[in-house]
């Protein structure tokens, strides 16, 4: 009877193949089998499926070097893992597997609670472990705290107290990280800080685009506290804006303008505006224009218009003044007009009004007045006659020294009063008179 039965399997193999639950091996198949071979089959994979968890309710059989397997077990995966396992076992024909996925409420949940008491038998024999580790990584932090607390040696290497700060937040972060690698090293987890990195890595990349103005700001605040392109109390225009400098914080750069406000101005458009520091020296320049009529002596009223500026007490010597011709218009020719003070003793606005109303009083007592828009209508008329020779030539005009009103930068030395108390007591100011400026 076995004889029949190994001759249809060798003559009808597409007919065992065809079954769902059937593997044959791939090894040549032995033509003589007893019952002690199958026996001695089954006793082995009984065996090995003792020693491996979730095949305690797998039942085998064999006959004639067919394997027929039976049961359940934990998950589909154990059952598709027995086809394999038998079939690398010496004698085995066939193999019928027709083990299911146990549907027992238990059953599947005692494995759970196997692994969670193993779990948390493992974890309680890593505590003294982890403390250590938790220890080692305490002290180091803090020992990294104490050295970034200390004013030596950031403050002397440091360009300014900001630059200082962040070289205490590097010493800080350096600990930190030092302290975590050492920590993980104790308990064997080392491997996770390259995910940990990874993750704040990319954390750190989405963040930076979010804030990617405040970044901006701030990499501005360093480069200007490390520059530093004005000082406290000077007067610089910015955009437009102009005042005196009150401090450079971490995040703007704070004006008290002229009108006594204040104006707060994003370091990052600081750094990348044009900046007109009027404090840098103390010598500054006026302007102003004065329009004169087409007929007038131009040479004589330069000449004028420079001696009266000359005379001012508060207009240097050097560089001198100047006067010239700027503009022809409609109806009048401009003479242009610049002097130099020392703004800090001398207030420009009112140096600049007082040198208006001197130069037009040496022009009103010469006879250059200052016309009013003319219109012109032509018309045919007789021819005029001609100048006589003897006409008396014209007499140079004399200045008429005026008294110059005072012109003390008074309201300037105010403002520079207020600035100073603003910043007494200020410990968030990025300006130092020690630090060098451009």
């Amino acid at each position: 009877m076995k004889f029949l039965v190994l001759v249809l399997c060798l003559l009808l193999p597409s007919t065992v193949a065809a079954q769902s639950n059937t593997t044959l091996p791939t090894s040549a198949i032995a033509v003589e089998e007893n019952a002690s071979d199958d026996r001695a089959i089954a006793t082995r994979i009984r065996t090995i499926l003792a020693e491996l968890d979730g095949y305690a309710n797998v039942a085998v059989t064999v006959s004639a070097g067919i394997v027929t397997l039976s049961g359940t077990t934990l998950d589909a995966q154990q059952a598709q893992q027995l086809t394999e396992l038998v079939g690398r076992i010496e004698g085995v024909v066939a193999i019928e597997n027709d083990v299911i996925e146990t549907t027992n409420v238990a059953e599947r949940l005692n494995p759970v609670l196997a692994r969670f008491k193993a779990r948390a038998a493992q974890i309680v024999a890593f505590l003294p472990l982890a403390a250590i580790a938790v220890t080692v990584f305490i002290i180091i932090v803090i020992f990294g705290f104490f050295i970034a607390r200390r004013k030596q040696p950031w403050d002397r290497i440091a360009p300014n107290a900001f630059i200082a700060d962040i070289y205490r937040q590097i010493i800080r972060l350096f600990f930190v990280i030092a302290a975590l690698v050492l920590a993980l090293d104790i308990v064997g987890a080392t491997a996770l800080l390259s995910g940990i990195l990874g993750a704040a890595g990319i954390v750190g990349l989405a963040i930076g685009f979010a804030v990617r103005d405040s970044v901006e700001n701030f990499i501005a605040s360093i480069m200007l506290s490390v520059r530093q392109p004005f000082r406290p109390n000077d007067t610089i225009e910015i955009e437009g804006d102009i005042g005196k400098v009150i401090r450079l914080t971490s995040r703007a750069t704070i004006l008290l303008s002229f009108d006594g406000n204040h104006i707060r101005i994003p370091n990052s458009t600081v750094f990348k505006s044009r900046i007109i520091n009027y404090s840098r020296n103390p010598e500054r320049r006026f302007m102003l224009v004065l329009g004169m009529a087409p007929d007038t002596d131009f040479a004589t009223a330069r000449l004028l218009a420079l001696e009266a500026l000359s005379a001012l007490p508060f207009v240097l010597k050097t560089p001198e003044p100047g006067v010239w011709i700027e503009t022809i218009g409609d109806s009048t020719i401009s003479l242009q007009l610049a002097a130099w003070v020392d703004q800090n003793d001398t207030s420009i606005n009112l140096a600049r009004g007082e040198a208006i109303r001197v130069v037009i009083a040496a022009f009103d007592h010469a006879g250059f007045a200052m016309p009013e828009p003319t219109y012109r209508i032509v018309k045919p008329i007789a021819a005029a006659p001609l100048p006589s020779d003897d006409r008396a030539a014209p007499r140079k005009p004399r200045l008429v020294p005026q008294v110059a009103q005072a012109v003390d930068a008074t309201a300037d030395k105010a403002l520079e009063q207020i600035v100073d108390q603003e910043r007494a007591g200020t410990e968030n100011d990025l300006l130092s008179e020690e630090t060098p400026n451009e």
